[in-house]
């Protein structure tokens, strides 16, 4: 149930009418927008009588919310939310670029190329030190020593780092971590999702491979919760009969999670395509469907990659993408205005 009020309300009565509500065992969220505040009510607001409240005369509206997903939902919280790493603000009308290796394989290897996609306008590093593989034999990150080589690379170059946890087992070494991702595999690991849930870093939650809009957006409602609103959601591709791509990107999903949710909305087109030269079209697409950001990976040597080397951009290659991104991005907000 949201709660909507009409401006500047009697401070006494609001007192009076969050008391009340808190009494009732109600959890409140409170929006402040530019043009009106709303209460976010979670709980059992079955018991409570919306009439009663619309009543009141510091109250504009009351709805109810039929979704599943309450904290995650538009409704819920009107304005956009933007999630901010050190100097990075996810969302809100910036494009953030998320860049680097699929998997860290040397901290030279990290070092350099972090300070190539910072020089090309990134503004984060991704780098996985835990891989989730279908394959047994594949390789599986190189763990702990990974992340203290992301580490490095972030001392570096001041880029925050963004690296996937695959187990709850894994949380205390994700400490100095900046932004802790939850891959396909695990969207639904509700175990993981509560226990990030229940700290405040910044979680990237990427859709699962046969994700509906919903599932994705209550695994979100896991996380948000555990108090952690910090949520930002990743399109990664879904399965579908198609065998040429990796994965099918479904750009729908910008604007449909732009409707439903208020939390960003990040692309990653190398998973999605599977394939290098796939990466430009699909990352100007969803620029140009209105994304927050991008998740792309980049390696020096990709012929040689230990994972995922057909996907990856050479540093070059990113810098030129980069460019044009940020050119289509100006150009877009320039549209809507």
């Amino acid at each position: 149930m949201i709660v909507i009020l009409k401006p500047d309300p009697n401070q006494d009565q609001l007192k009076s009418l969050l008391s009340w509500l808190q009494e009732k065992g109600i959890t409140i969220h409170t929006s402040v927008g530019e043009a009106r505040t709303i209460l976010g009510l979670v709980g059992d607001t079955s018991q409570l009588d919306a009439d009663l409240i619309a009543a009141l005369d510091i109250v504009e509206d009351v709805k109810r919310i039929h979704e599943p997903y309450k904290n995650a939902n538009r409704m819920f919280h009107p304005e956009d939310t933007v999630v901010k790493v050190g100097n990075t603000r996810i969302g809100g009308g910036s494009l953030t670029l998320m860049a680097g290796p699929c998997s860290v394989e040397s901290e030279e290897q990290v070092v350099t190329i972090a300070k190539a996609v910072k020089a090309s306008g990134a503004t984060m590093l991704r780098g996985g030190a835990f891989k989730p593989r279908t394959s047994p034999y594949a390789f599986q990150g190189l763990g702990a020593i990974g992340l203290e080589y992301l580490k490095t690379a972030r001392e570096e170059t001041g880029l925050p780092i963004i690296t996937e946890m695959m187990d709850i087992s894994q949380l205390p070494l994700f400490k100095d971590v900046d932004v802790i991702q939850i891959g396909a595999r695990n969207m639904q690991n509700f175990d993981l999702l509560k226990a990030v849930g229940r700290q405040e870093k910044p979680v990237l939650l990427k859709r699962g491979m046969s994700a509906t809009y919903e599932e994705w957006l209550m695994s979100a409602e896991y996380i948000m919760a555990g108090g952690n609103h910090n949520v930002i959601l990743c399109e990664r591709g879904i399965r579908t009969f198609e065998t040429y791509t990796r994965n099918t990107l479904d750009l729908s999903a910008v604007p449909v999670l732009r409707k439903l949710t208020h939390l960003p909305i990040i692309i990653d087109p190398s998973h999605a395509g599977g394939k290098s030269w796939l990466v430009d079209s699909l990352s100007m697409g969803a620029v140009a469907a209105g994304c927050d950001g991008l998740e792309i990976e980049v390696h020096n040597d990709p012929a040689k990659a230990l994972c995922d080397g057909p996907q990856c951009l050479r540093p070059d290659a990113f810098h030129r993408l980069a460019g044009k991104l940020l050119t289509l991005h100006e150009t877009v907000k320039n549209l809507e205005a």
